[in-house]
C-alpha cells in the first residue's frame, strides 16, 4: 500500500520526529526552573492536568516511582480530592493555560491554601499564576498539546528533584535516552517493513487494540499509547493493567468470536518488571493463544529503565501516526473535541 504523506497537512511527522530536539529543549527549560517561593513540610503532590498534559504526570511519576519521598496524584477532574490541603503542592499543568478542568482545580487549589507551581505556555492559567504570585514554568507554543509531551514531561522531572522529593537517577539516564531516540528515529520514520512500528501499525490498524501494561512500569506507556491511537489514527483503543487484569479481564476474552477478530491485543513489557508481572504476562498471552485476535509482545532496548521507558514512548507515537495514514486519515485534527469544546464553550 502506497503512503500518501501529504494527508498529514499539519506536518505530525515533524512533531514526531523532532522529540529528541525536544527533549533537549525540555532539559534545558527544566535545568533553569529556580524556586524563589517556600515549599517546606509539602506532604503529598497533585498533578492536575487533563489529555498530554495529565500524561506528563503519569510518565514523570513512573520514571521516579521507586524513589519519591511523597506520593503524586494525578488529577484528571475539574475538583481536588478532599484531603488537598497547606501541606499539599497542586501542580496545574495546562499546555494551553486555558484548560477549563485545570482551571477550575487551580483555584480550589488557592481555596484550600496549597502551594501552587503551573507548568503551561500561557493563557488564563499563566495569568492567574502572576496575579498570586505562584510560580510558573513556561513551555514553548506552538504544538498540539499531545505532540508537546518532551516538555510536559521532562521539566517535572527537574521540578520533582528540585523539590527534594526524588533523587537524580532519571534526570541522569536522560542524555542516553535522547541519543536512543536520535538512533531509531530515522528507522521508524520510513515507511516499509524494517520498520518495525510501520510493520506493527500495518497488522493492527483494522482492529481495535487493547493495550496491556505492567503495573507501574508500563502501564503509563500503555495509558500513552490508547490515547495517541485514538487522537491520532482517529481509532477505538482501550488500556488496562497487570495484575488487575487477571482478576477480571482475563476471563471476558472468551465470548463473541466474531468480534475478537477485530481486536489485537498489545502487550507491553519491560526487563524492570515485577518478576511475577511477567510471568503473568506469558501466561496471559498463552491462555488467550487460541482466541482469533492479534496477540503482539512489545519490549524494546535500552541500557536503563528511563531509556527502554522513553524509547516505548516514541514507538508508540510513530505506531499511531501510521495507522492514521493507512487510514488515509490527516492525524492531526480532532474535530470532535473541537466539537465538544464548541458546545461547552457556549453553555459557561
Amino acid at each position: 500500500m502506497k503512503i500518501d504523506k501529504s494527508i498529514d497537512s499539519s506536518n505530525m511527522f515533524k512533531s514526531i520526529y523532532d522529540f529528541p530536539f525536544q527533549m533537549k529543549e525540555a532539559k534545558s527549560i527544566g535545568e533553569r526552573i529556580e524556586l524563589k517561593n517556600a515549599y517546606e513540610n509539602v506532604h503529598n503532590i497533585v498533578l492536575c492536568g487533563m489529555g498530554g498534559s495529565a500524561i506528563g504526570g503519569d510518565l514523570s511519576r513512573s520514571l521516579v516511582n521507586d524513589s519519591l519521598t511523597v506520593p503524586i496524584f494525578v488529577n484528571r477532574n475539574y475538583s481536588l480530592p478532599n484531603w488537598v490541603n497547606s501541606n499539599s503542592l497542586v501542580i496545574a499543568s495546562s499546555y494551553s493555560g486555558n484548560t477549563e478542568e485545570t482551571l477550575s482545580a487551580y483555584h480550589e487549589a488557592i481555596s484550600k491554601g496549597a502551594k501552587v507551581i503551573g507548568v503551561t505556555t500561557g493563557g488564563k492559567l499563566a495569568s492567574l499564576l502572576d496575579k498570586n504570585n505562584n510560580e510558573k514554568v513556561l513551555i514553548p507554543a506552538g504544538l498540539q498539546p499531545r505532540a508537546a509531551v518532551a516538555f510536559s514531561f521532562i521539566p517535572l522531572l527537574y521540578l520533582l528533584k528540585k523539590l527534594s522529593v526524588t533523587n537524580s537517577r532519571a534526570l541522569d539516564e536522560l542524555d542516553a535516552a535522547i541519543i536512543k531516540i536520535q538512533s531509531v528515529k530515522d528507522i521508524y520514520s520510513l515507511d516499509n517493513k524494517k520498520n518495525l512500528t510501520y510493520a506493527l501499525a500495518k497488522e493492527i490498524y483494522r482492529t481495535i487494540p487493547v493495550i496491556y501494561g505492567e503495573n507501574e512500569m508500563t502501564s503509563t506507556i500503555a495509558l500513552r499509547w490508547k490515547g495517541q491511537i485514538c487522537e491520532n489514527s482517529k481509532m477505538l483503543a482501550y488500556h488496562n493493567d497487570l495484575p488487575e487484569m487477571n482478576h477480571n479481564e482475563i476471563v471476558g476474552w472468551q465470548e463473541n468470536p466474531k468480534l475478537l477478530k477485530q481486536i489485537s491485543i498489545l502487550w507491553i513489557s519491560d526487563k524492570s518488571c515485577n518478576a511475577r508481572n511477567t510471568l503473568r504476562l506469558g501466561s496471559s498471552k498463552d491462555i488467550l493463544g487460541n482466541i482469533p485476535a492479534i496477540q503482539k509482545k512489545v519490549e524494546l532496548d535500552g541500557a536503563s529503565f528511563t531509556e527502554r521507558f522513553i524509547h516505548l514512548l516514541h514507538f508508540g507515537d510513530w505506531v499511531s501516526y501510521w495507522c492514521a495514514l493507512l487510514h488515509i486519515t490527516d492525524p492531526t485534527p480532532v474535530a470532535n473535541i473541537d466539537k465538544l469544546k464548541k458546545i461547552l464553550s457556549e453553555k459557561s
